[in-house]
């Protein structure tokens, strides 16, 4: 067992030990390791914030859990069979999206997860900048190698919105609302952007590079003045502090779920699951396109995934890509 792994399992055994103490004689003559490594693992988890107490002939106790959201800790909450069976955990790097993409070309498994504390250049849909505060948010990106032809690869975004809304809703018993293509919105205020790009070939998918970025434990003074008209988080709207490694789970288990869903039963499953969160079926709206500017009401979604919208002509319009304005 390599370092890593006898690192990890020890940390493992401390949270399976739910209070009672660990041996470190014990752990090292199992995995086949010095004392001195085992003491010097149990100082890394305390620089990373874990409180362990050292209880003389017993071992070791694991007394607090930091606010981190690094493999171990996440694991604790997760029951997927693939995704977040590798997790890389940083506590800072310029966007999750990009070590992903490097980490698909070079082979990643099905379901790898890159996750970071924060980032330093995090990018929205349109490669627009994305504020990445430190320890407050989820700044993840997911390697997906789903059996799934090219154009049905941005359906995924849409997945990926039904199982955020449904894990938010588990954690937090928050009912947070769809907004097309990639905004998951609370009280009419953005919490949680998605992007989803592709690595294929003409005929297969490779990877989807699903990233996720959401505004958990916030304060209204952590967003710029600019953005706390527009934007919330969920500790905002809920009132409470939410553990953010649990709500990864969560949103991993449907993730894994609706993916293999869409996979196996086509896109009408997910499509009524998206139109029932949806917060712009029915609204008057703006699109806003790279050439032109539309207004009409939105009917809902496509079997391909494109935004229905009905014009006042009484034509209706596929809009594949735009910036929606709900109109009050």
């Amino acid at each position: 067992m390599n370092v890593k792994n006898a690192r990890d399992e020890l940390l493992k055994k401390l949270f399976e030990a739910q209070g009672n103490p660990v041996s470190g004689q014990e752990f090292a003559e199992e995995y086949g390791l010095s004392r001195t490594a085992i003491w010097k693992y149990i100082k890394e988890f305390e620089e990373d914030g874990y409180e362990i107490a050292s209880i003389k002939k017993k071992g070791y106790v694991l007394i607090d859990i930091p606010d981190i959201v690094n493999a171990a800790n996440i694991r604790r909450f997760l029951q997927t069979k693939t995704y977040g069976t590798t997790i890389d955990y940083y506590k800072s790097c310029d966007s999750t999206q990009n070590l992903a993409h490097d980490f698909a070309q070079a082979g990643a498994l099905d379901g790898t997860l890159i996750i970071s504390e924060e980032q330093t250049a995090g990018k929205g849909r349109l490669s627009r900048p994305w504020n990445s505060t430190a320890h407050k948010g989820i700044w993840m990106s997911l390697i997906i190698r789903p059996s799934l032809m090219p154009q049905q690869a941005p359906q995924m975004t849409l997945v990926a919105a039904v199982a955020i809304v449904r894990a938010i809703e588990n954690v937090s018993g928050i009912e947070a609302t769809i907004k097309w293509p990639n905004d998951i919105m609370i009280n009419g205020k953005k919490m949680t952007g998605i992007l989803t790009e592709l690595q294929s070939e003409p005929d297969r998918v490779k990877a989807i590079i699903l990233g996720i970025g959401m505004n958990v434990n916030h304060e209204e003074e952590d967003f710029p003045k600019e953005l706390r008209d527009i934007a919330t988080s969920l500790k905002i709207a809920c009132g409470k502090k939410i553990d953010r490694a649990k709500l990864i789970a969560e949103i991993l288990g449907f993730l894994e779920l609706y993916t293999k869903m869409y996979e196996k039963h086509g896109f009408g499953p997910i499509k009524l699951l998206w139109e029932s969160y949806s917060n712009t079926a029915g609204k008057q709206i703006r699109a806003v396109m790279l050439n032109e500017t539309i207004e009409g009401t939105a009917l809902g979604i496509s079997e391909d995934g494109l935004l229905e919208l009905k014009l006042d002509d009484g034509t209706v319009r596929g809009i594949y890509s735009a910036d929606i304005v709900i109109k009050d």
